[in-house]
This record gives structure tokens, sequence and C-alpha cells, in this order.
């Protein structure tokens, strides 16, 4: 790997040093926005004028820019250490280890990685055999028509001679029990295959919807430009399998469309230009409520929104949604969410907004700012009581804050110890 490839790298972390938004350094170095966002990405090159431009004004010489250490193996290597709980006295001289010793760093970087890998998956996984409806059911149906077999052949075996007809009634329901043991079996097989092959299942309504949503990354030009409509996209979805996916994958692209006429597109950007990424301002200068923005927001494709953001929305039970992940932001597939969460705090405080600074528990103990609202979804009238529904918009932190409240995935795959809100006990064990 040569020094020159990770300039990129080099200017997103000495911007997120300075705390400067990449808006700001895009509009101060005289290029888009969209440009510096494939820069810092390492899929443009860079060198000239505009190194020294963008060097200017993040306050290093360019050398710095295009001959550092490189700055992603030496974050790596500092997550690595932060991670494995030991103090590391020599942290301040990474880029020295990575200097002398690159083909180590490297081995190191990568077994943190895999490490990292291997703990999403467990966490995945039991989150999937504790909580998941599908196989739930498939294990009751394959124990209980064992247990009808058994009990069945017990008679058979046990009993004395048996009338023809009593007899044949018998081998009939052993027969059908027989076959339904092998359906179930095959279906659970199946389901677990299916389970192995990617972490995207399909089967469940919200799942196939999601998976759906993915695919698109969450953004919709067609319903931006007003060229088709909710239903046009749904007809056109092979990935919708089921009429109930495609009723909420419905819901979900209406509820798009109001809020993409409500801040368009192009206004929006400006907006965000100029404004930065603040609900509350950007509510008043487009006449709509924080529910909307958050929601818009947190739907925004990287290049537009200049970062990373992901998006919670829950109904009053708490039941999640719609779930947008966002990097080091655990979101657990099936089950209760973490009852610390700032959406459910919006709940119990209806129409007044929630801000927070939170860091997720585990390895990587990561920093997000997450902003929440509860809203009416459907006005009350004087014989019933309304629905609310909370959307939180999460916004990753490149530091955490001192004061920042821990928060988990959900009590099962969470480690802190101590915790007032905990469920029931967490499989991870400290030294997992």
């Amino acid at each position: 790997m040569t020094r020159d490839t990770l300039t990129g790298s080099r200017i997103r972390e000495r911007r997120l040093i300075l705390g400067m938004r990449q808006a700001e350094l895009a509009r101060a170095a005289g290029i888009s926005a969209s440009y510096l966002n494939l820069i810092e990405h390492n899929r443009r090159r860079i060198g000239g004028k505009l190194l020294v431009d963008i060097a200017q004004v993040l306050g290093v010489e360019p050398s710095m820019l295009s001959e550092g250490a490189e700055a992603a193996l030496i974050a790596n290597l500092r997550e690595a250490a932060v991670d494995s709980g030991v103090p590391v006295v020599e942290l301040d001289r990474a880029d020295e280890f990575a200097g002398r010793f690159p083909g180590w760093s490297e081995v190191l970087a990568s077994s943190h990685r895999r490490i990292a890998t291997l703990e999403r998956t467990v966490q995945t996984l039991s989150d999937r055999l504790t909580h998941d409806p599908h196989l739930a059911a498939s294990l009751h149906e394959v124990l209980s028509t064992a247990a009808a077999i058994r009990s069945t052949a017990s008679i058979l075996a046990e009993t004395g001679e048996l009338e023809a007809e009593w007899r044949d009634r018998f081998h009939k329901n052993l027969n059908e029990d027989s076959r339904r043991l092998a359906e179930s079996s095959r279906a659970l097989v199946s389901f677990l295959d299916e389970s192995n092959a990617g972490a995207d299942r399909r089967g469940v309504p919200h799942e196939e919807a999601e998976a759906y949503f993915l695919a698109q990354g969450y953004h919709f030009p067609a319903l931006e430009e007003g060229t088709a409509t909710p239903e046009e996209l749904i007809a056109d979805a092979a990935d919708l399998v089921s009429d109930s996916a495609r009723l909420i994958a419905r819901g979900a692209l209406e509820q798009y469309q109001r809020d993409a006429r409500s801040l368009p597109l192009e206004p929006l950007k400006v907006a965000i230009g100029e404004e930065g990424i603040d609900p509350a301002v950007l509510a008043r200068r487009f006449g709509c409520d924080l529910p909307t923005v958050l929601r818009r927001l947190g739907l925004l494709p990287f290049e537009i929104l200049g970062q990373e953001a992901g998006l919670v929305i829950c109904d009053a039970s708490g039941s999640i949604l719609v779930r947008k992940p966002v990097t080091g932001f655990a979101l657990p597939r099936f089950g209760a969410s973490c009852p610390l969460w700032p959406i459910y705090t919006a709940l119990s405080r209806p129409h007044v907004p929630v801000r927070r600074n939170v860091v997720q528990q585990g390895r990587s103990a990561l920093a997000f700012e997450c902003l929440a609202v509860a809203w009416e979804r459907i006005t009350p009238d004087f014989d019933s009581d309304p629905l609310y529904h909370a959307v939180m918009l999460i916004l990753p932190q490149s530091d955490v804050p001192e004061r920042a409240q821990p928060v988990g995935a959900s009590c099962r795959i969470c480690p802190r110890r101590g915790c007032p809100a905990r469920r029931e006990p967490s499989i991870l064990k400290e030294e997992f």
C-alpha cells in the first residue's frame, strides 16, 4: 500500500479533529461536497494546488497529508489497544509502530477486525435463537408432533389386541403425524440454512420491507422527482414477495413521499449547507414539524447529509417499525431494545424534543448524538386515546462526551454491569 493512496483518509481525520463539517471544508477549498467525499474515501487522487488549498484550510503542511503515516491503520491500532482493556503506555506512538513494522501492524489490525466481526456474529445468532418467532414456532411444531407420534406409538405398543377400526385409526394418525414431522423438520433445516447464508434473512414481512429499503439505499429519486408513485415502485419490487411486506413498504413509501414534499431535496441540501444539521432550525425554515425533519434527515444519502446517520421509528409499545442501521450502533433484529434509548424517553414526553449523547456498550464504545421526539400518529377525539409513534435520529460522533449516557442494544447481549434498567441477565461474560 503506497502512502499517497491514504491522503483522503488523512484529510478526513484532520477535519474531524478540527470539528469541521465536510461541507465547510469543501466550500473553503472551492470544490463540491460530493467531490470532497470521494477524495476522503480515497476514490479520487489529489495533488497540486487543491492539496495546498485544503492543507491551508486545515492548518497543516501539504506533506503531512500526502506523506504521513497510514491514518486508517493507525486508527485501527489505537482502537485495538483501547478495546483490549489493557492500559497501553505507548498509545501515542502508534504511528511510529505502524511505520517501523507495517506488516505486523496490519496483522494486528486484521485480527482486531476479525474478532469484532465474530462478536457481532455471536450477538446476532444469540438474538435470533432467543427471540426469533419463526424459529420458536418451528421448534414448537417439531416437539409437539414428536410428542403426538410417541403417544400414538405407545398405545400401539403397550395395548393388547385392538379392534381393527381403532388400529387403523391409530395407524392413520401415526402416518399423518410422521409426515407433519418430516415437513416441519425440513422447514426448520431450510430456515437455519437460510439464516447461515447471510444476515439479511427474509420471510418476515418487516424483514422483507427492510431488505427492500436497504437494497435501494433508503433513497428513492423517483419519489423525490415525482416521476413515480409508491404503488408503481411496489409493483416493480421483486424483493417484496408477501402481500404483508408490500403493504408495509407501501405505507413507508407514502410517508417518505409526504416528507419529501415537505422538505424538497434541493432546497434542503442548500439549507443543510447554510444551517448545518439542526432539526429545529430546519423545521422553522420549512414550516414543518420535528418528526418530519428527523425522518427526512435520517434517510438522506451520505453525500447530501455529509455524514452517516441512523434512524429508528417505534410505536407506543416500543416495537421497532423502521430501523436504518448506522455503523457502531447495534439495532436488535428481534426482541426488546434497550429501554435507555432516548426514543423511549421521548415516548414518555410526547411533543417534547429529546437530545442525548450516548455511548453504546461493547468492545468498541462509540459515541452518538441521538435526537428524538414522539408525536400523535392519529389525532384523538373525546372517545379515543391518542396513538403515539416516536422517531430517533442517530448521528455518530468522533469523540465520546464526558457525560454520555451508556446504552446497549438489548439486555441479553449488553455487557454493562449494574444497569438499573436490565430485564434479564446478559450472555456476555466480563472476559468476552
